[in-house]
């Protein structure tokens, strides 16, 4: 689902949203779809696409990485702790700062940067539509289980599993080290820092509230073909599944 409200300009992205499901909750799919795009805090909307396509190619299982949260009291304090998980995760202080100057843009990008790990340059092909991560979903138990374990997290457990699976998707691709986020939501402040090794942190407090500010930024590892990031993130179905050991 993409919903959007046309400007003088452009068209002005409002909400999105997508997942894989069996056919026989679909319906049930399109109403909720339909009814957060009428309902966003970024603003109305006059246009709302929603696109249901069956997958026939193989769908690949990866795991959901696991949940952390830190507490941050201010921007400072969060931006700070975000930096400092980043360079922990081998990423360089040049890419990092290339990665702010794309969250703190005034203008949010509809997908993700993608900034070498080292280098910080970005990558993606296209400035302004960046790179999705599409073609995901999570097992319906898989959610259960992590909707009952985020129970006492402040926040929308929505909003938590749709970042977390989207997470996990972009953690399982080999060429990626880590992932930043801030969300382009006005009401929700809090930002996370994910990789495979270190899993899902949340970090509060990364952003002033009713700031439209935000967005996405993969670190991809020197040498990567674009190309083939953009295949997989893109195109390759993948569901987020729990381990009978992870539950």
């Amino acid at each position: 689902m993409r919903a959007s409200q046309k400007a003088a300009d452009a068209d002005i992205h409002i909400s999105g949203a997508e997942g894989l499901y069996a056919k026989s909750t679909i319906g049930g799919v399109v109403k909720e779809y339909s009814e957060r795009a009428l309902h966003h805090p970024r603003g109305s909307v006059d246009r709302i696409v929603i696109t249901i396509e069956e997958i026939l190619s193989e769908v690949i299982e990866a795991k959901p990485l696991a949940i952390s949260t830190i507490e941050c009291g201010s921007q400072k304090q969060a931006k700070d702790t975000a930096l400092k998980l980043l360079l922990n995760m081998g990423i360089s202080l040049k890419a990092a700062s290339s990665a702010f100057g794309v969250l703190e843009a005034k203008t949010s990008m509809r997908g993700a940067s993608v900034i070498n790990a080292k280098s910080g340059k970005r990558l993606e092909p296209d400035k302004k539509r960046g790179i999705r991560a599409s073609m995901l979903g999570i097992e319906p138990k898989t959610k259960a289980a992590i909707t009952r374990s985020i129970e006492k997290l402040k926040g929308s457990s929505t909003t938590i599993i749709e970042a977390l699976a989207i997470a996990s998707k972009v953690a399982s691709c080999p060429l990626i080290i880590a992932e930043i986020c801030i969300s382009d939501d006005p009401d929700y402040t809090t930002g996370y820092v994910a990789s495979d090794r270190d899993g899902y942190i949340r970090i509060k407090n990364i952003k002033q509230k009713g700031s439209m500010a935000g967005g996405r930024v993969f670190f991809a590892k020197p040498g990567s073909d674009i190309a083939l990031i953009k295949e997989y993130l893109e195109k390759i179905p993948v569901m987020i599944k729990s381990t009978n050991e992870q539950h």
